[in-house]
């Protein structure tokens, strides 16, 4: 259920006076740090920002994806580390559970989740499984009323601090996607281990990492939907997440061109400020028109999923679009800020750096071709 307008409008107003007045300012320290301070996660869970997507009965905000999306354009102004450390609770962390988890699963954890006390992630990418992601070779073995799960999960947004896992195992001897489930693994279980965080190209802050499963003894209950349902509810999961990226990527363009107009109007160059220059104008202009493009497809496939519509081929081409798009934005503000653009003082290296992330996961660029061209072929046109 949508939040009336006023209120709705209040919750955008605090997000974009957060952004602007506390996070911005942390950019630095954080890149240099690769951490984001305690006290800004607890003022994230103050504010709700960890439930997001999940139902008012369970302490969330319960948001349709309209005004989820129109907050992660917001939260997309500054370096994305910030909502990363959040987003797997809203997103692909949660998702599985509020899409396809019983009452007693959604009761024991859902509220924990809403706000914030547990961290959740999403393990379904392996060592030698990523964009084929139905070929997954952990295994869950049914042993009574447990499963011993055994495998090891690769690059796991929020590893390091999670409470919560969502993983995919193979549970029958299928081959594909029909053979593999989905769990509930709470951290705390025995064999499970976490792999030091990776060093990365950008998003500092936001730590990916190994996680490893050694017999690992999960309850059958734990279970979400039936044996062979898992790749499923992944790709569903991944269906919102792609819209909620979509998003992001759209706040971190406009975010880019708001500081590329600024940087241009004050530097001068032949008598004159730069945004002056027609060149500078065009790559501005190509980034504005963009920017809008993007925001205005995802607004609208967000839309039509709240109506209950198939936007899988939607969320595909939001994604696909998006993510471009903003690495193009991201490239052209380098070159907008000349040299400033290549020295780290100014934010633009740190972006440009920061957005190349987004054309992979919840998909790659091209893995979002594929599914709009088979989506677009199955409807005819």
């Amino acid at each position: 259920m949508a939040l009336d307008p006023e209120t709705f409008d209040a919750l955008i107003d605090t997000v974009r006076r957060f952004v602007a007045e506390r996070l911005r300012p942390l950019e630095g320290a954080v890149e240099e740090a690769d951490a984001i301070p305690a006290e800004v996660i607890a003022e994230m869970r103050d504010m709700g920002l960890f439930g997001l997507s999940i139902a008012e009965e369970y302490g969330g905000l319960g948001l349709t994806m309209a005004e989820e999306a129109r907050v992660a354009i917001e939260l997309g102004r500054t370096t994305p580390a910030f909502r990363s450390s959040f987003g797997t609770n809203v997103g692909i962390g949660s998702q599985g559970l509020v899409m396809a988890g019983n009452d007693a699963q959604k009761a024991a954890w859902l509220p924990g989740i809403a706000s914030g006390e547990i961290i959740t992630s999403f393990a379904l990418t392996e060592p030698d499984v990523g964009s084929d992601s139905g070929a997954v070779k952990t295994r869950a073995v049914k042993d009574g009323n447990i499963y011993r799960l055994s495998g090891t999960k690769r690059f796991i947004t929020n590893a390091d601090k999670a409470d919560l896992f969502t993983v995919m195992a193979r549970t029958g001897e299928e081959v594909g996607g029909r053979g593999v489930s989905a769990f509930l693994v709470p951290r705390d279980l025995p064999g499970l281990s976490i792999g030091e965080p990776e060093k990365k190209m950008g998003q500092k802050g936001a730590k990916v990492a190994d996680v490893i499963f050694d017999d690992v003894p999960v309850p059958a209950a734990n279970r979400l939907g039936q044996e062979g349902e898992g790749f499923k509810i992944a790709m569903r999961v991944l269906d919102r997440g792609r819209l909620h990226i979509s998003a992001v990527c759209v706040g971190v363009a406009e975010r880019l061109i708001a500081d590329c107009v600024a940087y241009a109007s004050e530097r001068k160059q032949f008598g004159k400020a730069i945004a002056e220059h027609q060149l500078i104008q065009a790559m501005i202009a190509d980034s504005k028109t963009e920017a809008l493009a993007a925001r205005a497809l995802v607004l609208e496939t967000a839309t039509a999923k709240d109506a209950g519509k198939d936007v899988v081929m939607e969320s595909a081409a939001a994604k696909y679009f998006a993510s471009e798009m903003v690495g193009r934005v991201a490239d052209r503000a380098v070159q907008i800020f000349g040299g400033a653009g290549y020295i780290s003082d100014y934010g633009i290296e740190r972006l440009y750096r920061d957005v190349r992330l987004f054309r992979i996961y919840e998909g790659t660029s091209q893995i979002q071709q594929l599914i709009i061209a088979r989506e677009t072929i199955k409807r005819g046109g």
